[in-house]
């Protein structure tokens, strides 16, 4: 499981717009990947990277699971988790409450 970012959402937009911005005035894009992050103190320049192609995927230029979607599969995999669990727990006390009917009673 991915840690969350500690980098915050509008910092990351910002990279990501630079990188488009001064992309021209370098011979590739990993040149403009390590100014950029160099320029905002981003540790790595593989997390800009990262920033850009998931930018790329949410705009509909690369194929991929975009942030929503990844959201959403996140939200329906707890909840599946959730619901597996309820159900395991009525097995159970459906099995305990079948044998109480198979036992005997004695009436007093």
């Amino acid at each position: 499981m991915a840690r969350p970012s500690s980098y915050p959402f509008e910092l990351r937009k910002r990279a990501v717009r630079m990188v488009a911005e001064v992309r021209g005035d370098y011979p590739n894009q990993s040149a403009a990947l390590k100014a950029v992050a160099q320029k905002l103190g981003i540790g790595s320049a593989e997390t800009l990277r990262n920033w850009v192609k998931q930018d790329e995927v949410d705009s509909g230029r690369l194929p991929g699971t975009t942030t929503e979607e990844s959201a959403q599969l996140k939200a329906l995999k707890k909840e599946n988790a959730e619901l597996k669990r309820a159900n395991d727990i009525l097995k159970a006390a459906a099995s305990f409450f079948a044998a109480e009917l198979d036992r005997p009673h004695t009436r007093s």
